[in-house]
């Protein structure tokens, strides 16, 4: 009996682990057209925001880089237009881990924001560099369809600073 139970558990683990790589892999390309739109305007958004902030930030314009670092915070396109059915798909079909660095990456842009209105030049840029780091982490994780230069770039190697 033992020995059917673990072998039942180890199927069930083998079971999950690549259904959880398969939705990894998967991503926003398993996505409706809708939601993957609506995902690429948001992502445009903050594009564009990421953009603007480094003259503001290389010329001590903390005000300007705060407001951008605000409407890049406040920037759930997503959040503001999908239906319930729409929100159900993207609970089931993102990733964990994709939502995670998204809460992060929303959460350093608060931050920034903070920092820029405290006059913070140091700060400023070091969450700057966070935001940044996490569009390169988040891209080549889970949008080498739209990156194609990461799918020639090691995964990660474990070397953390």
């Amino acid at each position: 009996m033992k020995n059917i139970i673990s072998k039942f558990i180890v199927f069930l683990i083998i079971v999950f682990s690549v259904n959880s790589y398969a939705n990894e892999q998967d991503g926003v390309k398993a996505l409706s057209p809708e939601i993957r739109g609506l995902l690429s305007q948001e992502m445009k958004a903050i594009q564009k925001g990421m953009i603007s902030i480094i003259p503001e930030l290389a010329s001590g314009n903390y005000e300007a880089v705060s407001k951008i670092a605000k409407q890049i915070k406040e920037s759930f396109i997503l959040k503001q237009k999908l239906t319930k059915e729409q929100k159900k798909e993207l609970k089931h079909k993102l990733p964990t881990a994709f939502i995670e660095m998204d809460r992060e990456f929303h959460k350093d842009a608060g931050m920034l924001m903070h920092v820029a209105k405290m006059k913070n030049g140091e700060l400023a840029n070091y969450y700057y560099f966070k935001m940044s780091n996490a569009c390169i982490k988040c891209h080549s994780k889970f949008a080498k369809h739209r990156f194609p230069a990461f799918s020639s770039t090691k995964e990660d190697s474990g070397h953390h600073h």
